[in-house]
């Protein structure tokens, strides 16, 4: 499978199209033994002035990197034990981004299993402390260009586009009404009650 780098200019310069935009393309962690690759089947949108997002209360030394022209890793530790990854989704100095909630597991699955041990392949990424588990994304990816095209990077296939659904985001106490979930219509890899997965599509 060739997968090719997304560009910084080929993302939308606007945190919910953003989201949309990135269902459907892959993440790709390069490893001495092989690479761990997988679609990306459901993103939730942080934009400007939402109250739940972790830049809402302005620049600080742990959520700089949601500052950061769009495209870069954003990694926060949440409940003492699971990492959150998110990218930045604005221009410079504008605080916003996408927190990846799932992905379908398509290539290096050894080294996802050995991350996940005894985990079904259904699971192994489905959520986003599981799916930086996979990846083995932590604090030293936080800032991380994901436009770079090596190491832990952002991509796309030339393949057919796969429909997309929109909903409300998950685990929120407040904002949980906006439809700012999206994720790909019928992937058995997304995650939370299947309940909430019927959203209106996506248009776009």
């Amino acid at each position: 499978m060739t997968i090719l780098p997304l560009r910084r200019d080929d993302l939308p310069l606007d945190t919910t199209e953003l989201a949309r935009f990135m269902v459907g393309k892959y993440l790709v962690r390069d490893l001495a033994e092989g690479r761990i690759v997988g679609r990306l089947v459901e993103i939730e949108a942080y934009p400007l002035g939402d109250s739940t997002s972790y830049a809402f209360i302005g620049r600080r030394p742990t959520n700089a990197s949601m500052f950061l022209e769009r495209g870069h890793a954003h990694v926060r530790l949440t409940y003492g034990s699971a990492w959150m990854f998110n990218m930045s989704a604005e221009a410079v100095d504008v605080g916003a981004g996408v927190l990846f909630r799932a992905v379908e597991p398509l290539e290096g699955l050894a080294a996802m299993q050995a991350l996940r041990p005894g985990v079904p392949l259904r699971d192994l990424a489905r959520g986003p402390g599981r799916l930086s588990q996979a990846y083995g994304v932590g604090a030293a990816f936080d800032g991380v260009d994901l436009c770079c095209g090596h190491g832990l990077w952002i991509g796309r296939v030339d393949e057919p586009e796969r429909p997309v659904g929109v909903t409300t985001r998950i685990g929120l106490s407040r904002e949980m009404d906006r439809p700012l979930r999206f994720y790909e219509l019928g992937s058995p890899f997304v995650s939370g009650p299947r309940k909430l997965l019927g959203g209106d599509v996506a248009q776009g």
